[in-house]
């Protein structure tokens, strides 16, 4: 490889120093005319590049954006990727990612090193196995900007980004039941995250409204893997009480539950109909998807909530302020309801 050009080959090159060749290059207007067009020449000879980190250092920053999620593999995690990365990109900021896997001590693991290697700030969505945040205390008691998104743990003060669950599952109950549905099972997430238990609220809401009774039994927990998926949903199914529709926590949730009422010989969305969130594109390729999906805007979220950390960073938001945006949910009914 060949060796870095920096500030001082130039200023040995033009013997000058490499004070006068940083100024020259911020066309500084104490350096002549005639020493500005020597070094920018020079450097340009050179394929010189300015060192981002050198100059973020000089401000007592590093320019890294510390990102902790559970999955990438999500395709609503990637898409709050992008919006995150848009933001990012147009303020020459680096986004530094790290997955979970959904497991605390990695969590725990991933914020500590990024506190010591002082980033910028820290957008976090929270593993499902997370149920204490002194962690993630500590990182804001070392004054580094955090912003909070989607998985947000309850009883903290932070910065916050998310979609309005609660909200979602009781449109998404209520659209069940207006279609004739009466046995409505919900298929929910662990009672760590936050966001099983607003499902939850509105599922329930929304039965009660509807004057449809609340019954234990049709309401299931799962870890969100597929063999607790499996098994959950063979439970609903080998109940005496089956449930008609069933309100899944995604669509990864519903899709391997609608694997299982296949092997049980039941024809999908006919004998039992689904309805789930996340609105995967993935969708549009099944022959039998979700009749319905609550679309929780990953990329708005992504970019609201770099948007937030950016402003905190630069002091455009006073880190005290805490900012909190919630985003509404949008029910996504596919042609192919009309004809069940």
């Amino acid at each position: 490889m060949k060796d870095v050009i920096t500030i001082k080959e130039i200023a040995r090159q033009l013997n000058v120093s490499p004070s006068t060749v940083s100024r020259a290059l911020q066309n500084h207007p104490r350096i002549s005319s005639h020493t500005r067009d020597a070094v920018h020449a020079l450097a340009g000879q050179l394929k010189y590049l300015p060192s981002t980190t050198a100059r973020n250092l000089q401000r007592g920053r590093t320019g890294v954006i510390g990102m902790v999620l559970p999955e990438i593999r999500e395709n609503f995690f990637s898409e709050v990727i992008n919006g995150v990365e848009e933001l990012a990109f147009e303020h020459h900021m680096t986004v530094a990612l790290y997955q979970s896997h959904d497991r605390f001590d990695r969590e725990k693991q991933i914020l500590t090193m990024l506190a010591s290697n002082r980033v910028d700030g820290v957008l976090l969505s929270v593993a499902k196995e997370t149920q204490q945040i002194h962690h993630i205390q500590e990182l804001q008691d070392r004054q580094i900007p955090l912003v909070l998104f989607d998985r947000i743990p309850p009883h903290i003060a932070a910065h916050q980004v998310e979609c309005n669950m609660e909200k979602g599952a009781y449109e998404a109950t209520k659209w069940l039941a207006r279609r004739g549905h009466r046995r409505i099972a919900l298929l929910n997430g662990p009672h760590a995250l936050i966001a099983s238990e607003e499902r939850y609220r509105g599922y329930i809401t929304a039965l009660v409204e509807e004057g449809l009774p609340v019954e234990n039994c049709l309401i299931k927990r799962s870890d969100l893997t597929t063999s607790e998926t499996v098994l959950k949903m063979s439970q609903l199914l080998s109940s005496v009480t089956r449930p008609d529709a069933v309100l899944a926590f995604n669509d990864y949730v519903a899709l391997d539950a609608m694997r299982v009422c296949r092997s049980y010989g039941l024809v999908v969305n006919r004998d039992v109909a689904f309805v789930s969130f996340a609105n995967l594109p993935l969708n549009t390729y099944l022959e039998h998807p979700p009749l319905a999906s609550v679309e929780q805007h990953p990329y708005q979220i992504g970019f609201m909530a770099a948007d937030i950390l950016l402003k905190v960073i630069n002091g455009k938001i006073d880190p005290e302020n805490l900012q909190k945006v919630t985003l509404e949910p949008e029910l996504i009914v596919r042609e192919q309801s009309e004809l069940v």
